[in-house]
């Protein structure tokens, strides 16, 4: 295993030599004693001088080269393959062209000590923001150190990271948040390695931009882990080109890979805000207003609807129901049942008659043409001001024929019937 140190870095790169070697120079004037940690580079295929920038700090830093070879965009790839090759006992995962002042890994280090409670940390990233980025910080970085920059312009809207309206708004207490793994961004962030390797590493399966961390945010918490923020943990980003439409369409590829392996209300939801919505950052209050819908729904039985819905229907057609509650009708039988409600869902197919979803029912798991008919209940009513386009839009990929109870009050007096015309008998 070798020298056991306090925290290994690893920074994942691409033919971003020069870029990786600033960020380098900024991790060789750590106040932490470098006997205490090391640096490994997972290069995922560069065709650049990457190697020879790596050799190059080998007097001023420990640090090692993995290297794997470019077969497209394998993030997640390259950061396990050098996280194999880590001792530390921290580790602390960093992207090329960050760039941290001398105290970056004291405060990561620091975030983890105390408490009762295993974490996943979360630094700032000055200077990201790609909605609105701020104009010269590359400047700013060639004329000071990272620090001088963050000392002048830490208040400025336009240099803050593009998350801090998200952690203002749970008063810097990531601890606060529903889904606090939304903002575990493997720019700038630390685990202690034996939780990282616990829950199985980074998904290799994601590949191109996004979502791998929050998928591994995702199973961190899941795991007990809680996600905080240490501020003093910064980093800062230079400026580098972006392709920022390819992008976020390989992010939102990647949440339906992330979908697939946690087919869940939250999870679908986030699918749903970012491809339907365009909302990134209202993930959060829309999945409070489904824990709250919940809540006030707990009571609501709809297996007088579902037996009036199914006296339309045919004997013998697959039925698929969306917002089934508790408890199902005797003349319901072999049904696909959905509802946000896990511990409802699983009352409702407990005799085994049933196959259960979780599912908000926005982008679920289900196939194309499935059903025959997919009824919408009016446990659905009270999200229906925010989703009914989206739910109507999954009932018809869905089932041929959709009838909806749902509308924006609890109790609707009648049903809708929905007929998708064009698709197959």
């Amino acid at each position: 295993m070798g020298h056991r140190r306090r925290a290994s870095v690893i920074i994942a790169t691409y033919n971003s030599a020069d870029l990786l070697s600033e960020t380098l120079r900024q991790l060789a004037r750590q106040t932490i004693p470098t006997d205490d940690f090391e640096v490994i580079v997972g290069d995922d295929g560069s065709t650049d001088h990457t190697a020879e920038v790596v050799r190059s700090y080998a007097d001023l830093l420990h640090i090692k080269y993995f290297f794997q070879e470019d077969q497209g965009f394998r993030v997640a790839s390259a950061r396990n393959g050098a996280a194999r090759m880590a001792v530390g006992a921290l580790l602390v995962i960093l992207d090329t062209g960050s760039m941290v002042g001398p105290e970056f890994l004291a405060a990561h280090l620091a975030a983890h000590e105390g408490g009762e409670s295993r974490r996943a940390v979360v630094g700032p990233s000055y200077g990201y923001n790609p909605d609105v980025p701020m104009v010269g910080v590359d400047e700013l970085l060639a004329q000071m150190p990272p620090e001088l920059v963050v000392e002048r312009y830490r208040h400025l809207p336009e240099f803050q990271d593009v998350r801090q309206p998200y952690f203002v708004g749970c008063d810097m207490d990531l601890r606060k948040r529903s889904i606090p793994w939304q903002a575990f961004w493997t720019g700038n962030c630390s685990i202690r390695m034996d939780d990282f390797r616990r829950v199985g590493a980074f998904e290799e399966r994601f590949q191109g931009w996004g979502g791998e961390d929050m998928e591994l945010g995702f199973r961190l918490h899941r795991a007990g882990l809680t996600i905080e923020l240490a501020t003093e943990a910064w980093a800062v980003v230079a400026p580098h080109d972006r392709d920022h439409k390819a992008n976020f369409d390989e992010l939102f590829a990647n949440m339906r890979l992330f979908l697939s392996k946690f087919p869940e209300p939250a999870v679908e939801m986030g699918l749903a805000v970012m491809v339907e919505k365009g909302e990134f950052w209202q993930w959060e209050p829309m999945y409070l207003e489904l824990l709250d819908w919940q809540q006030r729904a707990r009571g609501l039985s709809v297996s007088d609807e579902i037996a009036d819905a199914l006296m339309d229907v045919p004997d013998g057609e697959a039925v698929t129901i969306i917002g089934c509650g508790g408890e199902l009708p005797a003349s319901l039988t072999g049904a696909t049942v959905v509802d946000f409600d896990h511990e409802l869902l699983e009352r409702a197919v407990r005799s085994g008659d049933h196959s259960g979803y979780h599912a908000l029912g926005l982008a679920t798991t289900l196939s194309d043409d499935s059903a025959g008919t997919v009824v919408i209940t009016s446990r659905m009513a009270g999200l229906w001001a925010t989703w009914g386009p989206e739910i109507l839009a999954e009932a018809g990929r869905i089932g041929r024929r959709t009838i909806s109870y749902a509308s924006p009050v609890t109790a609707p007096a009648h049903s809708q019937e929905i007929h998708f015309e064009g698709r197959a008998a």
